[in-house]
């Protein structure tokens, strides 16, 4: 009897596991089973929930009957925090910010493939992902000039890539924050996408700290950081929900 119990803990252990941590192999697998979605189509099937849950605070932002055609991603690797901003000829405005479901690495660029880390730097959007093994994801155009021009790697593919924001609660390098909060940033940034999308990933909040962290293993953190803070400072000082 204890064999056996061992034997089913053991099994759901695995399967939670795999559910958890092998969706790249099996997510695949479904989408095509389903069939593939468009963004326009995941749009139409999300557009009027997000909206509801949105509603306030594009409101209290001064975006009482549509989405702000312009935003900005900022995300925090210490305080784990992203949060999206509206922008117009009234300025700057926090939307709504969110909290990271799973993060990897530490403080620090990323530098090579495999290292697990989040980028650090400012990048623009690339594409949106309506079929990700992660429900919904947003590609972030690392490496940039920046990246590239500082790596002592013999080529550009060496660095890594395929750094989204998504939704789910697991990832290696990538920044998640959850089903519904990618639904809501995936269909923020389809609606600014006319115009470029700027992703800030900071290392932490300079608005709030402003000590940069010292990267043992490169000597250009604070080059990177002026650059990273320079992009802050346009920002508001919003507190944290």
């Amino acid at each position: 009897m204890t064999k056996k119990l061992i034997l089913i803990v053991g099994l759901i252990i695995i399967v939670i596991v795999f559910l958890n941590y092998g969706r790249s192999m099996y997510m695949p697998l479904v989408n095509k089973l389903k069939g593939k979605q468009t963004v326009e189509s995941r749009i139409d099937s999300i557009e009027e929930s997000v909206w509801h849950r949105l509603e306030k605070n594009l409101g209290l932002a001064g975006y009482k009957m549509d989405f702000p055609k312009e935003i900005i991603i900022a995300a925090f690797k210490e305080e784990r925090i992203l949060q999206v901003y509206a922008k117009d000829y009234n300025g700057i405005k926090l939307i709504k910010e969110y909290t990271f479901t799973a993060y990897s690495g530490q403080l620090g660029p990323k530098l090579k493939e495999g290292d697990k880390q989040i980028p650090e730097g400012v990048y623009n959007v690339e594409y949106l992902n309506p079929n990700s093994s992660y429900y919904l994801s947003i590609k972030v155009s690392y490496p940039n000039a920046f990246d590239k021009s500082k790596t002592e790697l013999a080529t550009i593919s060496d660095m890594g890539g395929d750094i989204f924001i998504h939704g789910k609660s697991v990832t290696i390098g990538c920044i998640p924050i959850g089903d519904e909060a990618i639904e809501e940033v995936f269909l923020l940034t389809q609606k600014a996408m006319h115009n470029t999308v700027k992703v800030i990933i900071s290392p932490r909040d300079f608005r709030v700290n402003s000590n940069y962290p010292e990267i043992t293993r490169i000597d250009w953190e604070n080059e990177l950081y002026d650059i990273i803070n320079n992009e802050l400072e346009t920002l508001p000082n919003t507190n944290y929900n």
